[in-house]
């Protein structure tokens, strides 16, 4: 039932602008799930390779940790938007509607701002890894602004995630930190 709430809180309803981010969290959700299984099927492939065929790998790991970097990063929106992070509501649930109303815009604008530091910075780290070709010391010699290339649209979906929170609190689609009215 609580992950029933979770999704319909997420904007079943609300403004189009409301349902596109759900939309694109979704997808991002379902692409960081891809990564995963994706990281999986490689780590099979590779055990295989060392441990029955006798042989080396050479792409393998550095692909499952890229991988599993990119589906943290690019799975962040997906899980805001369910509310799947740890919650310690304690001090929510204390609070009067107003001051709780206060407490939840300060927290979104305060999350706003450190994830547009962080996409900011992740874009610039991107783009001097596009500019300057760089490549990771292995012998598989991946151009690395291929795997940072995660690190902007992962911030990048979480801030759009995050405006939509904002959004959401304002036009009272979503109650605030997804608590009943005191």
């Amino acid at each position: 039932m609580v992950g029933q709430r979770n999704v319909t809180v997420a904007y079943g309803g609300g403004t189009p602008f409301l349902r596109l981010v759900a939309a694109i969290s979704t997808f991002a959700g379902w692409c960081s799930a891809g990564m995963i299984v994706a990281a999986v099927g490689i780590t099979c492939q590779m055990i295989f390779i060392r441990f029955v065929m006798n042989g080396s790998t050479v792409w393998q790991t550095e692909a499952v940790i890229y991988l599993i970097v990119a589906a943290t990063l690019i799975g962040l929106s997906y899980v805001q938007r369910l509310r799947g992070h740890v919650n310690v509501d304690l001090i929510p649930l204390a609070l009067p509607l107003k001051a709780r109303l206060i407490l939840v815009f300060v927290t979104l604008l305060a999350s706003i701002l450190i994830v547009s530091i962080m996409l900011f910075y992740g874009y610039k780290y991107w783009q001097f890894a596009w500019d300057r070709g760089w490549r990771s010391d292995t012998v598989w010699g991946i151009q690395l602004w291929i795997p940072y290339l995660s690190i902007p649209i992962g911030f990048g979906l979480l801030l759009l995630q995050l405006i939509a929170d904002l959004v959401a609190v304002i036009i009272g689609v979503k109650k605030p930190f997804d608590l009943e009215d005191p």
